[in-house]
C-alpha cells in the first residue's frame, strides 16, 4: 500500500478517499497522510475536511490489516465510504516527532550499546540501553551528539530483503523490537553519505531531511531501570 508519510515526510496536506470505517469509530483514508504508531513514535494527529464537515483527529494507529486508522478527538459523524477527503496534519507535532526520531538514531551512534526500548514525544526522548553502569561524562556525550547535529550529515533512506537483513544482524540495534517483517523487504535509514555516514539501521519511521534541522540537543538525566539498563533522557533546547 502507498504511504504519502513515508515517501514524503515534509507533506502536510492531502487529498484522499475514504476506503473503510472501523467499529471503534476510526476512519480509514487512502492514500495514508497520517503516521501510525508504531516504532516508539506517537501517530499523527490533525484534521480531516470534506464537503459535508470537518472532524479533529487524535491520533492515528494501525488496523488489524495493516492500514492506518485515524482515531476521532471525540465521537462524531464520520464522512461515507467513498468520500473524497483533505488530510491536514498537525505539522508542528509531526515536525517535533521527526527531529526527536532523528535524534534517537544519533544517540545510539555516540552511545554504541544495545538498545532495550525508547520512546519519541513531540520535543523529547529516550532510548534504554544494555548498560551496567551509567555513562562517566554526560557533558561529552552531549557534545558529540550535537557534534552529530552540527555536521548537517544528510538522512536517506534505501531497502533491502529480509534475506539480506539476516546475513547483517549488526544493522539490527534493537533487541526489544525487531523490523516487521512479511511484505519481503525492509527500509533502512541512513545518516551521512559514503566515508560521512555515521548510522545505517532498519525504521519505518518519518526523520528530517539533515541532522541540522533538529537543532541543539540536551541530554536529561539518566534512570536506572534495572541491573543491566540505562534509561537515557533528552529534549529539543
Amino acid at each position: 500500500m502507498s504511504a504519502l508519510y513515508r515517501e514524503d515526510a515534509y507533506l502536510r496536506e492531502a487529498t484522499g478517499r475514504v476506503t473503510g470505517h472501523t467499529e471503534e469509530g476510526g476512519l480509514i483514508v487512502t492514500p495514508p497522510l497520517f503516521y501510525p504508531t508504531g516504532g516508539g513514535q506517537p501517530g499523527d494527529s490533525g484534521r480531516i475536511d470534506w464537503s459535508g464537515g470537518q472532524l479533529a483527529i487524535a491520533t492515528t494507529v494501525r488496523g488489524a490489516e495493516g492500514a492506518p486508522v485515524m482515531v476521532p478527538a471525540e465521537p462524531a459523524p464520520l464522512p461515507p465510504v467513498g468520500a473524497e477527503v483533505v488530510q491536514v496534519l498537525d505539522w508542528e507535532r509531526r515536525h517535533r516527532h521527526m527531529r526527536i526520531h532523528t535524534a534517537l538514531h544519533l544517540l545510539s551512534v555516540v552511545i554504541p550499546l544495545p538498545v532495550t526500548g525508547g520512546q519519541i514525544g513531540a520535543g523529547k526522548g529516550r532510548l534504554d540501553f544494555h548498560m551496567p553502569e551509567p555513562p562517566a561524562d554526560l557533558a561529552a556525550l552531549e557534545a558529540a551528539l550535537n557534534g552529530l547535529v552540527d555536521r548537517d550529515l544528510a538522512v536517506t533512506e534505501g531497502w533491502i530483503t529480509e534475506a539480506e537483513l539476516d546475513a547483517r544482524p549488526e544493522l539490527v540495534k534493537t533487541m526489544s523490537v525487531q523490523p516487521p517483517r512479511g511484505a519481503g523487504r525492509i527500509r533502512l535509514v541512513r545518516i551521512g553519505d559514503g566515508t560521512e555516514q555515521v548510522d545505517l539501521q532498519p525504521c519505518g519511521g518519518t526523520h528530517v531531511a539533515r541532522t541540522g534541522e533538529i537543532g541543539t540537543l540536551r541530554i536529561g538525566k539518566v534512570e536506572n531501570k534495572g541491573k543491566q539498563n540505562r534509561r537515557v533522557n533528552i529534549t529539543l533546547a
